[in-house]
């Protein structure tokens, strides 16, 4: 019964879960129109004639910039790696603070936000703080509802721990 936003929708697999789940709607949003066309396919196999949903190939941070304040319920946040090196972590974590805030200013009231790092080079730490700031920024009450990490088959091996590469959080909005 939510609006959904699934940002860097790729292949569409968020917004195909969100559609069985009963999403009243679905927008998904990649920058990619290759990932659009994937994501539009997936949803046809899936939900023919449904017009639940819609595709937009778009810059994410411009489409958050643009969209109406309270017009999704639940935000799925999932981009591609910020960053794939050290040297790349600054702007990274930047990027991060940035998405995250837009979507924390834009969510409805009660929303539901799903936000992910994939950059090995990216701490839990450092993802934390930046979404927390994020948050602060907004001036939104936020609390956590649920800590996501990279399932039991990709297991972190101690003397590596860049392996820890996954890194998600599930927000309440207030």
């Amino acid at each position: 019964g939510r609006r959904v936003l699934n940002m860097f929708c790729y292949t569409g697999g968020f917004s195909v879960y969100a559609m069985r789940g009963g999403a009243l709607s679905v927008d998904s949003v990649d920058s990619s129109a290759k990932a659009v066309t994937l994501t539009d396919a997936n949803i046809h196999l899936n939900f023919p004639d449904d017009t639940r949903h819609r595709s937009h190939a778009e810059d994410a941070f411009k489409f958050l910039a643009d969209m109406p304040h309270g017009a999704y319920d639940l935000i799925v946040l999932d981009p591609p790696a910020f960053a794939k090196h050290r040297s790349a972590i600054r702007n990274a974590l930047r990027g991060y603070q940035r998405i995250n805030a837009k979507a924390f200013a834009k969510i409805a009231l009660g929303g539901i936000l799903f936000t992910f790092s994939c950059s090995q080079a990216i701490t839990r730490e450092q993802f934390r703080l930046a979404v927390f700031s994020a948050a602060a920024e907004s001036r939104r009450k936020v609390r956590i509802l649920h800590q996501l990490t990279q399932p039991a088959d990709h297991p972190v091996n101690i003397y590596h721990p860049e392996g820890e590469y996954l890194k998600g959080l599930i927000l309440y909005v207030e």
